[in-house]
């Protein structure tokens, strides 16, 4: 008898982590049939989500379908809530996935349309609206389910050098540019200031030509095609930083991990025979 009631409190614990560790490999990775519904799910929910928040700026259709819409947002937002505590739920270290990127993602995802109960709509006090636009951050949660997300994050972060030497050239581009022009044209033909000039070789450059300043004399004018031309080669150069830096880590990668987290760390991109976490050298859950 006494045998028995020791072995209760373990098995109940065991029942309890399989549990839990059926419900990380479902919400957190995506090797498994019900791991992909679930993430394919959650993609198209929060495509349906911005899109709804796109259309309710739209006065014409908030004034039409404006209750469809509030009841379709506390619709998404329960689904987020309970993905939110899921998340919490099957995790070790609960605070720490809080704290995480896509931890605040989440519950910055949810806060505008709880908060939006509690902020009276006065004037004196900032616009509902205002809450509710925060919702589009939800987009953000796509970047989780996507790995060409990671792959460009991290061809960012290996060109920064290359790309940070690039914008000071165009920087200081600019910056002749614009006080050349100061020179030329004057401040009345609308260059009134070096900054101002700054400004217009920025849009020329760009090949964006607002056109609410442009340059008169035939020297500006001048001035102004070369710019035009220069912008656009510059504009091809940090895509082609990005793109050939793209290209090698592709040659370079290793065999392509899979989904599988970590429980401690929730670091993603173990291989699926890995044992034990590449980040903190905790035990994996064995592969399914």
């Amino acid at each position: 008898m006494s045998s028995h009631t020791s072995k209760t409190p373990r098995f109940t614990h065991q029942a309890a982590a399989g549990w839990r560790e059926r419900l990380f490999r479902i919400v957190f990775e995506a090797d498994t049939r019900a791991g992909r519904v679930f993430d394919y799910s959650l993609i198209v929910t929060i495509l349906l989500s911005v899109a709804v928040v796109l259309a309710d700026s739209v006065e014409a259709l908030r004034g039409r379908f404006g209750p469809a819409f509030n009841l379709l947002e506390w619709l998404f937002t329960a689904i987020f809530t309970a993905e939110y505590l899921l998340r919490l739920l099957c995790v070790r270290h609960p605070w720490r996935y809080a704290l995480s990127f896509f931890g605040l993602v989440d519950l910055l995802a949810l806060l505008p349309t709880y908060l939006a109960l509690f902020v009276p709509e006065l004037h004196l006090l900032i616009d509902v609206r205002v809450l509710r636009l925060l919702r589009v951050f939800r987009v953000f949660k796509l970047a989780a389910y996507v790995n060409e997300y990671q792959m460009l994050a991290e061809a960012l972060v290996a060109t920064r050098r290359k790309i940070l030497i690039f914008m000071s050239v165009v920087l200081m581009i600019v910056l002749v540019a614009g006080t050349v022009m100061y020179l030329v044209e004057g401040a009345e033909n609308g260059y009134s200031s070096i900054p101002t000039s700054m400004y217009w070789a920025i849009t020329t450059m760009t090949t964006v030509g607002f056109g609410d300043i442009t340059p008169k004399t035939d020297l500006g004018r001048f001035i102004a095609s070369a710019m035009m031309l220069l912008g656009w080669g510059t504009l091809a150069v940090p895509t082609g930083i990005v793109t050939s830096e793209m290209a090698q880590k592709r040659r370079q990668a290793p065999p392509a991990p899979s989904t599988r987290s970590c429980p401690e760390c929730l670091s993603e991109g173990h291989l699926a025979a890995a044992r034990f976490c590449h980040h903190c050298g905790a035990a994996l859950p064995a592969a399914t």
